[in-house]
């Protein structure tokens, strides 16, 4: 019996050939032009000819299609092989209308692809130490594939997800010369009688505390995506990241959140092609659209949906990319004390409307006539309509669409569109309060934040301020942190204290802890401090990016089990300390690190390196970055040190 590992025993593959006719027709060239080309250019057209493209359509211009896809998706939608997450599931659907269109218009797309990971999927996990590291990454590879098309006309990027679109907006914004345009993946559908995706990851916490049948987990688990692409249910990072490249003039204007699969979404995508198409005729490139007035305008939208605290990191990460000011956290303070809540979603509530349904009130230009009615955004932004944000949020205020869709709300959910998304008065009566706080503190001398909107509003005072004091429970890892609050080992009062997670080890996000706090009995009444960062859907007093971070020397990295932490949170002034109260300062700069600090052996070697690049181009508050003239400078430092010191060593 032959073995189906070493050979098939199918004749069929024995039929073969050495040698086939090439294709037919030949070069559009004149003896001019190919005394000017390039080899490069000329073996391109040879090799877009080996790949079936029609010699006689060579002299059309070259449009690059760039996305996250993932996984392997039959025709009918059927999985061949799974991607990583619904985000990146379906967009190459997206790529298929984009490129028709500039097929239509006799140009010829290109199509390349960086897939993306889920932090879902690696919550919990040795996975999350390389999920922010993975942006630039993606990033750079992202602008190689760029630079690598040397014929390139332009560039249209297609995303949805937590790192995969951040990074596309970090390609795009380091490609200035070039017109780009965002396509946002869109946003999965809630399902029917069912958990929404980030109530689901908390199902084995809750399991484990007795709070739930295995039945009722089992069966959740199973249905809470509605639909089989786009991002999460929830204002998540993947949500706020499509919020913000609409904000910034890089998609088109009500192109986020738009459900996944749908005609609407399939929509976006020609139309998109069409705005780049017309970018290029016009002579617009990127440097054109992402100003310092995009990142103001995508900063007060963020504040305005109660975004996700990760944009704090992503947001400087794209300004830096474009050669912009990189925003200070005195500038998002000053933005957050300034710009309203007035988007009611998932996570913060209060009533907790899912992105399909923000979407379908009006979305992103919806929220921003409110915020051009304050007064708040920059008007004269050009966008990738070739318009100014002005002139296209007069549009929507009048257009069909705008009442065709708010109709829609009412009709599919009973819901009032002005429920959503609110004028600031009736904001602030139903509660909702502005977005991040940054705090300083015994604990936080370089600073912390907090994502206060989302703090529950009974456990905030009538003058606006939470406030908590309680027992250290001391963690060094997040597998610690779970096992304890699986085994109600954590008291209401407690105040959990994750060390050893910032950016020396990748910085990975925390949610499988805060969503746990969030959903199970009492979790609201425990809160957090950490150095690492947190998912986007977290909520509740979950203080994050306390710098110096413990493997720095940070005072986080001294305390003990039994140590007393005052929390205070000021949710309307958006200012806040987070310190321990029942030692004195020297004391715990005299402490050693808690013993329990060890290093992580499975951070990879990757990772290591990212963290010490980005440590060098400012850190967190940076944004992560690699910023190539410091790093090179520091570099040139050392190497002149490390002579002087061998000179030294010789005489």
């Amino acid at each position: 019996m032959s073995d189906p590992i070493l050979d098939s025993g199918d004749d069929a593959i024995y039929t073969l050939r050495t040698t086939a006719p090439g294709p037919a027709g030949s070069l559009p060239l004149d003896a001019e032009r190919l005394r000017r080309m390039s080899s490069g250019e000329l073996f391109g057209w040879t090799q877009n000819a080996g790949m079936g493209w029609s010699p006689a359509a060579m002299l059309g211009k070259q449009f690059l299609i760039l996305s996250t896809q993932g996984g392997i998706r039959a025709p009918d939608g059927s999985p061949i092989a799974l991607g990583y997450h619904t985000g990146h599931w379906e967009v190459g659907l997206l790529m298929e209308e984009a490129a028709r269109v500039f097929a239509s218009a006799k140009a010829i797309p290109f199509a390349g692809y960086v897939s993306d990971p889920c932090d879902g999927r690696t919550n919990g996990t040795n996975g999350m130490l390389d999920s922010l590291p993975y942006r630039n990454d993606a990033a750079m590879v992202l602008r190689r594939l760029i630079r690598s098309l040397p014929t390139r006309r332009g560039v249209l990027g297609v995303a949805t997800c937590d790192k995969g679109l951040p990074a596309m907006l970090m390609a795009l914004a380091g490609s200035p010369d070039l017109p780009t345009v965002l396509v946002p993946g869109g946003v999965t559908l809630l399902a029917e009688e069912a958990e929404d995706t980030g109530k689901v990851q908390t199902l084995a916490t809750r399991f484990a505390r007795d709070e739930i049948s295995l039945e009722h987990a089992a069966e959740m688990g199973c249905k809470a995506c509605g639909s089989p692409g786009g991002g999460c249910q929830f204002m998540g990072t993947a949500a706020t990241s499509q919020v913000v490249a609409e904000a910034l003039g890089l998609a088109l204007p009500h192109s986020a959140l738009a459900p996944s699969g749908s005609p609407i979404w399939r929509d976006v995508a020609r139309r998109s092609a069409r705005a780049l198409l017309a970018l290029d005729l016009a002579g617009t490139t990127t440097r054109d659209l992402l100003t310092d007035d995009a990142i103001h305008n995508a900063m007060v939208c963020h504040a305005a949906f109660g975004g996700s605290t990760n944009l704090v990191l992503h947001v400087p990460a794209i300004a830096h990319a474009a050669g912009l000011r990189r925003p200070t956290v005195d500038d998002w303070a000053r933005i957050n004390r300034a710009v309203p809540r007035i988007v009611d979603s998932l996570p913060n509530g209060p009533r907790h409307f899912a992105t399909v349904q923000v979407y379908l009130a009006g979305g992103v230009p919806e929220a921003m006539l409110h915020l051009r009615d304050l007064g708040l955004l920059k008007l004269d932004a050009r966008t990738a309509t070739g318009r100014t944000l002005g002139d296209n949020l007069a549009w929507w205020e009048k257009s069909e669409r705008r009442t065709r869709l708010r109709e829609k709300l009412r009709a599919l959910d009973g819901i009032d569109p002005g429920d959503v998304i609110m004028a600031a008065p009736q904001a602030r009566a139903r509660g909702l309060t502005s977005c991040v706080t940054f705090l300083r503190g015994n604990l936080a001398p370089e600073g912390a934040l907090v994502k206060s909107t989302a703090i529950a509003p009974q456990l905030i005072g009538d003058d606006g301020i939470f406030q908590h004091e309680g027992p250290a429970r001391v963690f060094t890892s997040e597998n610690h942190a779970i096992a304890a609050l699986k085994a109600g080992t954590v008291k209401p009062s407690d105040v959990m204290v994750l060390a050893g997670i910032g950016p020396g080890c990748g910085m990975p996000e925390t949610y499988q802890v805060t969503s746990a706090l969030k959903h199970m009995k009492d979790g609201q009444r425990i809160a957090l401090i950490t150095d690492g960062r947190f998912s986007g859907v977290s909520t509740g007093a979950c203080v994050g990016h306390v710098s110096p971070e413990a493997w720095a020397g940070g005072p986080l990295g001294k305390l003990r089990d039994g140590d007393t932490i005052r929390l205070r949170i000021d949710t309307r002034n958006l200012e806040g300390s987070v310190d321990v109260v029942s030692l004195a300062a020297e004391a715990l700069h005299a402490r050693p690190l808690h013993p329990g600090l060890h290093p992580n052996p499975h951070v990879p070697t990757d990772t290591r390196l990212w963290s010490a690049l980005q440590n060098a181009s400012g850190g967190t508050w940076a944004g992560c970055v690699y910023d190539a003239e410091r790093i090179a400078h520091l570099l040139q430092l050392g190497l002149a040190a490390e002579k002087s010191s061998a000179r030294v060593g010789h005489s």
